[in-house]
């Protein structure tokens, strides 16, 4: 269920709130880290999605707003934006209104200084941790399909996949990978975006910060099914709930 996100230079209903004065479920977790099915099965009210907060608010600070990019060429843009904004989609989120309602969910943020900036900005939000092996994230990127998950590509041989996968895939995973039996060009596709993902975020900083803190919920992807991690969820949501 979509509910409205009013960015600070859009304009905003009288009944809406800042961000920082509203409870807010956040999802914190890398590409294929499972985010998109959990939120399929909670059916939460959702704000507009990371992808369509960098179209509306990081995108036309660098004047490329409704051109076609792909996944290396936005991580690039937001890899530019974090430098004088170092608290990320979080900056954004802290600074946009919206409609009171609970639960509330944001799909999602990455990374340590993004998460740190949400905690000390949005005072009231909690954070559900998604985590699984990059080797899992790959298989699901393959497996899902989106449209969205492009980059651009010189070359695809298989010289060109162990060059990519050096220091985040050990020759054990690339070997598994390269028996999936996928053709080298999409598997190289996946992989530079899990490779590249890995340049801006990384994926132990969320847990070095919020591990046992009462605000934050973790959760294994790959040893628990989705019904699981939603019913994990709404009792963690309840909590909530009972403390307000």
């Amino acid at each position: 269920m979509h509910h409205p996100l009013f960015l600070p230079s859009e304009a905003a209903p009288a009944g809406a709130r800042p961000l920082p004065e509203l409870p807010l479920l956040v999802l914190v977790g890398l590409t294929g880290v499972g985010k998109s099915s959990l939120l399929e099965a909670l059916a939460y009210p959702t704000l507009p999605d990371r992808r369509e907060v960098v179209d509306r608010y990081v995108l036309p600070l660098f004047g490329v707003e409704g051109k076609t990019l792909d996944r290396a060429e936005r991580f690039a843009l937001t890899r530019r934006f974090r430098q004088t904004h170092p608290g990320g989609v979080a900056e954004a989120l802290s600074q946009a209104r919206t409609l009171p309602t609970w639960p509330l969910l944001f799909d999602g943020l990455r990374g340590e200084a993004e998460v740190a900036y949400a905690l000390e900005h949005l005072p009231l939000a909690h954070f559900v941790v998604l985590e699984a092996r990059d080797l899992t994230r790959l298989s699901r990127l393959l497996g899902r399909g989106d449209h969205f998950d492009r980059v651009k590509l010189d070359s695809a041989d298989e010289g060109e996949l162990r060059a990519t996968a050096q220091g985040v895939f050990s020759a054990e995973e690339l070997e598994q990978a390269l028996g999936w039996g996928f053709p080298a060009q999409e598997l190289l596709t996946k992989l530079k975006i899990v490779v590249e993902e890995r340049k801006n975020y990384d994926p132990e900083g969320p847990r070095r910060l919020l591990e046992g803190h009462p605000r934050a919920l973790f959760l294994d992807t790959e040893a628990l099914s989705v019904a699981e991690e939603a019913r994990q969820i709404e009792e963690f949501v309840g909590r909530i709930h009972a403390q307000h």
